[in-house]
């Protein structure tokens, strides 16, 4: 049937579309060329398509059906009718990933790895012959829990140390060549960070964070899990045979007409290697100041921090509140190419041009200390310190300061007032925390409200009386925009899409430097902060005042 639209007009719907590139299309139409095959199939291989869009495709070019899993029957005795009807072997439908079932109007429905094989026409034809027939779309993890599951009376196989060489034939098997490339494209295309291949003890999850929230996107039987896993461990490079000890390793894939770098992580867990991938695209666009969520009064007094000449700058937050970014955004902004900017990482997560970035080592010894020690031999004017872990790294860093250099740093901190306590825990002097620190930036990451589906909402009294002494008179005469998520298909029923920084900035005053000169509370501290800002959750209900989010994930975001 794919041969009835044809692999030119299979491929310019998809362009048209804007789902594949035309480099897409002509690697694809290589690939099918030396060695045969189904375009939308190489598509997938190659990571130019997700299965979804595909299949979404073919419903509207040739209107068939397509069935999610409620829609399929789950109980296998279903299709061993169907089998033991047509008088061909198990063996056949297993080895052809071809299922049949009769439906309420007697008419033999039909799902298959290839639904477009001439040969299974001619199979439904020849031992169906009196039959209506219908060949039904189906997603491919959909169709290998029901083929696992019609097989389950078989022998299950066991992996054990001395079956690597079948784990790697295993891992060039083509269904699971085009599953694990298919789950990169989905989870690329539906705006991931990371995925997650959990085993269970009875099932395979495959989870996808967006925006920061995990959701189930997979349940597979625990018996796909080998071949699944062994397929990410060789292409990335890690030792298929260890499943002991935690591995790293990283893949460098095409996904959606980008290439997207993914480090991958392996941990042993009691059902199994637990799998993290995380999607870094090499194409990132800029690290724009603009494009961070910094409201106008936070956004000039950033700008004035990152232009002081010598002094510490400090981001605060959690793992994943995007801090990073925050850094990568600064440096953008001053670097005119007339300074030497350094920066020490672990990881680099993403290459900006003109400045020197390092990569550290510590299995080699390579720390931040040792690294920072070296750079201060290349003649830097400003140094960005990935992040402050200890007190030798933050007594260099506070040397660099006061020796003229601009410093921009991490904590793992709650808040930006905490930051000053954090450091005098690791040891340092206090006079040595107020005078190099200028500045401290606490953030956290919210979900922007879909805003094709967002409903009108009515905040509790006492958060609309809260927020109400925040807004700016320049943006007073906007009126309130408060909102809910709902979930439509754009968002994936999630009811927000993308994300943006709520903040807490605090410039190291001298009122502030007194406090921590003479041993201040954390309570006087947060007191003279908000004389002259907003903490966190009053930045969030800012934002959802503007519709931007919603008091709920301002609340999530910002408890404790």
């Amino acid at each position: 049937m794919e041969d009835s639209i044809s692999t030119s007009f299979l491929g310019q719907h998809l362009l048209q579309k804007g789902a594949i590139s035309a480099e897409d299309l002509k690697k694809a139409a290589s690939f099918q060329e030396r060695i045969g095959g189904r375009l939308g199939s190489i598509l997938i291989r190659i990571g130019a398509v997700s299965e979804d869009t595909l299949l979404q495709v073919y419903t509207e070019v040739l209107g068939m059906r397509l069935f999610n899993a409620k829609e399929l029957p789950s109980d296998p005795l279903v299709y061993h009718r169907a089998i033991e009807l047509s008088g061909i072997e198990l063996d056949w439908w297993l080895d052809q990933e071809v299922l049949a079932w009769e439906d309420d109007a007697g008419v033999l429905c039909c799902i298959a790895r290839d639904p477009f094989s001439d040969s299974l026409s001619e199979v439904l034809e020849k031992f169906f012959p009196d039959r209506k027939k219908e060949i039904i779309l189906v997603h491919g993890y959909d169709l290998e829990r029901l083929l696992d599951a019609v097989a389950r009376a078989k022998v299950q196989r066991h992996f054990g140390e001395s079956d690597i060489e079948m784990l790697r034939e295993l891992a060039e098997e083509a269904p699971v060549i085009e599953f694990v490339n298919n789950l990169m494209t989905q989870a690329f295309e539906q705006r991931a960070s990371d995925v997650h291949v959990e085993p269970g003890e009875h099932v395979l999850e495959a989870r996808f964070r967006v925006d920061g929230v995990l959701y189930t996107r997979f349940t597979l039987p625990k018996e796909r899990y080998p071949a699944i896993s062994s397929r990410i461990k060789l292409i990335s490079g890690i030792d298929i045979s260890e499943r002991r000890l935690p591995q790293d390793g990283r893949i460098g894939m095409r996904l959606g007409g980008e290439e997207v770098d993914i480090r991958v992580s392996t941990a042993p867990g009691v059902h199994g290697e637990s799998i993290v991938m995380r999607l870094l695209p090499k194409e990132r666009k800029g690290f724009k100041l603009v494009d961070l969520g910094l409201e106008d009064d936070q956004g000039q007094l950033f700008k004035q921090w990152i232009s002081e000449p010598h002094g510490i700058i400090l981001v605060t937050g959690p793992t994943g509140s995007g801090k990073s970014t925050t850094l990568y955004a600064a440096l953008d902004a001053i670097n005119t190419r007339r300074t030497k900017i350094i920066t020490v990482e672990d990881p680099v997560e993403f290459q900006l041009e003109g400045i020197t970035q390092i990569q550290t080592h510590a299995e080699i010894g390579y720390t931040f200390a040792r690294a920072l020690r070296s750079i201060l031999r290349q003649d830097p004017d400003v140094i960005m310190i990935g992040e402050i872990r200890d007190k030798e790294t933050a007594e260099i860093a506070i040397q660099s300061a006061l020796t003229g250099h601009l410093v921009f740093s991490t904590l793992h901190t709650n808040d930006a007032v905490s930051a000053f306590t954090r450091l005098i825990d690791m040891g340092i002097e206090p006079f040595l925390v107020a005078t190099p620190v200028r500045a401290v930036m606490a953030q956290r990451l919210v979900r922007k409200l879909c805003q094709a589906c967002a409903e009108p909402a009515q905040p509790m009294t006492d958060i609309q009386y809260m927020t109400d002494g925040l807004i700016r008179h320049d943006i007073r005469h906007m009126g309130p925009n408060w909102k809910k998520a709902k979930g439509c298909h754009a968002c994936q029923g999630t009811g927000y899409k993308g994300r943006l920084g709520i903040y807490e900035l605090v410039t190291v005053t001298s009122e502030m430097q007194h406090l921590i000169l003479t041993g201040g509370s954390m309570g006087d501290m947060l007191t003279l902060a908000r004389q002259n800002g907003r903490v966190l959750r009053e930045d969030g209900l800012l934002k959802a005042w503007k519709g931007i989010t919603s008091v709920d994930e301002v609340l999530r975001v910002s408890s404790g």
